[in-house]
């Protein structure tokens, strides 16, 4: 049986580094293909669209933003997952490929295993229709809209939001593997307390990465948004390393973790967009 190879198009002008990532991705099983100025990627990615593309935002001709808008504004090209690869470390700058609809940012220099990390969660992403998410396994787009919209009306259902703080600060510090953990380890945290006042059709996932969703009975809200929150302001200082712990622990942009509830969801109107952008917005008020 033939294995389908996944295609990732790799636009980088330093030759050194393209030469690196171009070997180092074949011996991976990837079918590779790399061009060094912006223009001959976006012409490249519509004559025969990769599954992945890997974009530096320093080029010679065009930037990566703009091969990336491009790329974004094409019907052919709007859904390849791209992964920004990058001096820059400046927080505008990774705000800015993360607007235009990039999937990752990464900066030099990188460590390539977790260059490989964010390529295969991405390419593992798009494989599943974007229903689990590639770090937690969790639910996340469809499934999650499909379970608001179950509830929303009904009486005997809450909502809990949690958003994870601060972690563009934590991932710049620390890097992506270090992110992912603590990713992993907040939704082992929310799936163990929800198993001690669980029933059947209890529901996590994901809004956002880093933002996650719960519906519960409303009666179970209050005691399961305490203790969560206990159970989480407690871990925090435990995601640093020990040495960093001390430090971290009086700035303002360490990891915390916000907590929304909606007790009833009997008396609300609008649609699952409507709800969702609601807990969203909560992150910055």
């Amino acid at each position: 049986m033939t294995v389908t190879k996944s295609k990732i198009l790799i636009v980088e002008d330093d030759p050194d580094v393209a030469e690196m990532l171009t070997a180092y991705f074949r011996s991976q099983e990837y079918d590779v293909s790399t061009v060094n100025w912006g223009e001959d990627g976006v012409r490249s990615a519509q004559q025969a669209a990769p599954d992945l593309v890997i974009l530096d935002i320093r080029l010679p001709d065009i930037d990566g933003y703009e091969v990336a808008k491009r790329l974004r504004s094409d019907r052919r090209t709007s859904d390849i997952p791209i992964i920004f690869l990058t001096e820059k470390r400046d927080r505008a700058d990774r705000l800015q490929g993360l607007e235009i609809g990039a999937d990752d940012y990464i900066t030099k220099p990188f460590d390539i295993q977790e260059l490989r990390l964010r390529v295969r969660n991405a390419l593992k992403r798009v494989s599943q229709g974007s229903l689990t998410n590639p770090v937690t396994g969790l639910p996340e787009g469809a499934l999650v809209d499909e379970k608001l919209s179950e509830v929303i009306g009904k009486d005997g259902s809450a909502l809990l939001f949690i958003s994870i703080e601060n972690m563009d600060a934590f991932r710049e510090m620390y890097g992506f593997v270090a992110s992912d953990d603590v990713l992993r380890a907040v939704s082992l945290m929310i799936v163990n307390t929800m198993r001690e006042f669980s029933r059947p059709d209890d529901f996590l996932g994901h809004l956002s990465g880093t933002d996650f969703i719960l519906v519960v009975p409303s009666s179970n809200l209050a005691a399961l948004s305490e203790k969560l929150r206990s159970r989480l302001d407690q871990s925090v200082e435990y995601f640093y390393p020990i040495k960093d712990r001390e430090q971290m622990a009086k700035r303002k942009d360490r990891l915390g973790a916000k907590l929304v509830e909606i007790s009833s969801l009997r008396n609300r109107t609008g649609d699952v967009e409507q709800i969702k952008a609601e807990l969203l917005g909560s992150r910055n008020r």
